[in-house]
Parts: C-alpha cells; sequence; structure tokens
C-alpha cells in the first residue's frame, strides 16, 4: 500500500514538469503527506482536454454513490480496477496524476519497524496513478478526493512489503490523463512496477511515524542504508 509520501517540488517546477497552467493557491512543501489530507493533483480540463490542471482533493476516496465519508479508500489495486464497483466506473472517466517526489514505507524486523523513503534516483518528481471522484456533502458542498493506485512490487520495494504505488513512466502520463483512452486493457498495461534499477531507498527518522509532523527532519537520512533482501530469504522471527 501507499499510506504516506512527499512532495517537495516547487510550484514552478510541478508547472514545468507536468505542463500545468498557474493554480488559484499556494503550494506549500510537504514531508510528510498522510491520509485524509489535501494534496495537489494533476487533471485534464473537461472543456480543453489538452490543458493540464492541479487542484487540492482529500486524500481517500469517497464514491460518488456512498452514503457518508466514513471508510475513505487511500489506495486502490491495479488488478481489480475494472472489477470493483467503487473504481470500474471512474477508470474509463476520472483518472488523475498524483505528483510526489518520494514515499514511505516501514520495514517490519521482529517488533522494529524502521521507516524509510523510495524516491527516483534522479530525485526528480514523479507521479503516482490516481483515480478521483465527486462527492456531495450533506451540506450540499462538494468533496473532490482521490486514491493511489498500486500493483506488486520491485525488487526495491519487495523486502520491505508486499505493495508499491503505481509510478506512472513520463512516456505513459499522457496516456493515463487522455479522456479517449477507456479500454481497460490498454490502461491496465500502464499500472507496472516502475524499474528497479531507476529507484533508491534509504532509512528516516521516526519522526515520520506521525502525520503530526511535516518537515525536512522527515526525509534526512537517519543512518546508513539497511541491505535489502528479498522476504523468502529472511528467517522466521524466533
Amino acid at each position: 500500500m501507499c499510506g504516506r509520501y512527499t512532495q517537495t517540488a516547487k510550484l514552478q517546477d510541478l508547472m514545468d514538469r507536468f505542463g500545468l497552467d498557474e493554480p488559484d493557491f499556494e503550494l506549500a512543501p510537504r514531508y510528510n503527506l498522510a491520509p485524509s489530507q489535501d494534496a495537489p493533483v494533476v487533471g485534464v480540463n473537461p472543456n480543453t482536454p489538452d490543458t493540464r490542471t492541479l487542484r487540492l482533493m482529500h486524500w481517500g476516496l469517497v464514491p460518488y454513490r456512498a452514503k457518508d465519508a466514513a471508510k475513505p479508500i487511500i489506495n486502490a489495486r491495479a488488478e481489480t480496477l475494472a472489477q470493483r464497483p467503487a473504481f470500474r466506473w471512474l477508470l474509463p472517466r476520472r483518472r488523475c496524476l498524483v505528483p510526489a517526489d518520494g514515499f514511505y514505507e516501514w520495514r517490519k524486523e521482529g517488533r522494529i519497524r524502521t521507516p524509510m523513503r523510495f524516491t527516483l534516483r534522479s530525485g526528480e518528481p514523479f507521479a503516482f496513478a490516481g483515480l478521483w471522484d465527486r462527492w456531495l456533502r450533506p451540506d450540499g458542498n462538494s468533496l473532490y478526493s482521490f486514491t493511489i493506485v498500486t500493483t506488486s512490487p520491485n525488487s526495491v520495494l519487495e523486502p520491505v512489503h508486499n505493495r508499491m504505488p503505481v509510478i506512472l513512466r513520463p512516456e505513459d502520463e499522457a496516456k493515463w490523463l487522455d479522456p479517449a483512452n477507456a479500454n481497460p486493457d490498454a490502461l491496465a498495461a500502464l499500472l507496472k512496477p516502475y524499474p528497479a534499477e531507476l529507484m533508491d531507498g534509504y532509512c528516516v527518522s521516526r519522526a515520520v511515524n506521525s502525520p503530526v509532523n511535516d518537515s525536512p527532519e522527515c526525509i534526512a537520512p537517519e543512518e546508513a542504508p539497511l541491505t535489502l533482501v528479498p522476504r523468502s530469504n529472511l528467517q522466521a522471527d524466533p
């Protein structure tokens, strides 16, 4: 799964990277984005499909048919998007990019949980594949929310977790956003593990354990990187 991530790039850098119109809000660096918080999301303008927009959305999808917002969905499995009722209507219609420059997972060794941050080796921003929806609040106001799509892990993530967020290859981002691309098989082909040789992971401070902490301390290396080995090679706890 993906339960925390970072988005520290400056607004102008995101505008250049994703070809965005300038939004009408300020964008602060986020070092510990958590579910239930608002985060920037890239979509297409329905009136001008060639134009990409940036807007803030609630992380934790609330489907438009939901009776309430009590059970938001922070992640969606790539393998079942076309089958699950909450996603199968969104897949051909409401796809988005979720800008990020890193994400966290926790390595479990016995009773010890060590937070780790995973980034591209280039250090550049990237995009998670996402789905979004609009839910009408009881007061009549709209809640725009999103979920991050996950897939099986690559060899960098596999020792730490059995899922990873879908990081779209730059050349696939336009295909994911394209409103004319509604073929489930063509979309599924984009939702693959990101190449392991292009990623790095390192240990960070346990300050990231609390979503209250949102400062550069969260992404600072804490110690020498762990030696990652496949889960199948790990011995069971005594």
